[in-house]
């Protein structure tokens, strides 16, 4: 199926590793400008790497920039880096940086928890709101993909709390803002991924022993690729997903069953 999503400009938050590098080479590989959001200064140098491979494709622009999506006032400047480097707006956010703490709730301190929600919730909404004052008044419509777990509805026994509950909020977010703002011709749909190995499931699928006993109580005896999580949001971000607004997508390999 042609997307036909060439020339769109998109921001994937969180881009310079694991699943944002990977959603970043599909929508690049579709023919979109992708700017690669990375938050700390010793993530330049991978982001850099992703954003050089991404300039691969045919006719693809990409730029990196570093900017804390929990901080209110660093997001202004992530659209305005993209605006300028792709000439044009931006129709097309992935909020995808997130962190994942590995701490029982009885040993947790507050910090830990305000870490989670301030990368996994208020960085969606400090995006969602700045995307949308843009688009809103340009009329020009758009689409957001949040990208939630199946931990929102499955939830953790292994120190993963914190997580769970992030992600529940990403995921009841996206089906009030789609109400909100279906009439301004602005997609907001929610990505439910199963387990990847990336950086951010190392700490439990720690080698390939580990691996090979988690697949075997998966449904298709594997693991998710981050390339099969691109894919849906290409999907989510093109007109074939023409009808499909404050929904979510369980791409979990049937974890979830929903």
């Amino acid at each position: 199926m042609n997307l036909n999503l060439e020339g769109k400009k998109a921001i994937v938050t969180g881009a310079s590793r694991g699943l944002g590098a990977g959603i970043a080479r599909v929508l690049a590989r579709e023919g979109l400008d992708v700017l690669v959001n990375y938050a700390h200064e010793g993530s330049e140098e991978k982001a850099r790497a992703v954003c050089e491979e991404l300039t691969q494709n045919p006719g693809v622009r990409s730029v990196i920039f570093r900017a804390d999506v929990t901080k209110e006032e660093e997001v202004p400047g992530l659209f305005d880096a993209a605006e300028k480097a792709f000439d044009g707006p931006v129709t097309v956010l992935v909020n995808n940086a997130g962190i994942c703490p590995h701490v029982n709730i009885v040993d947790s301190d507050f910090k830990s928890w305000k870490d989670c929600m301030a990368v996994n919730v208020d960085s969606m909404f400090l995006c969602c709101r700045e995307f949308l004052k843009r688009a809103i008044p340009r009329g020009c419509g758009g689409r957001i993909i949040n990208i939630a777990s199946q931990a929102a509805f499955n939830g953790s026994k292994n120190g993963k709390t914190h997580y769970s509950a992030s992600k529940g909020a990403v995921v009841s977010f996206g089906i009030s803002l789609a109400k909100e703002v279906a009439r301004y011709n602005i997609f907001v749909n929610t990505v439910c991924p199963g387990m990847l190995l990336t950086e951010l499931t190392a700490v439990t699928l720690t080698d390939e022993e580990a691996v090979k006993n988690y697949n075997q109580n998966l449904l298709l005896g594997r693991l998710e690729e981050v390339s099969e999580v691109g894919e849906m949001v290409a999907f989510l971000a093109s007109d074939a997903a023409s009808y499909s607004t404050g929904a979510v997508f369980d791409i979990t390999g049937g974890m979830m069953s929903r």
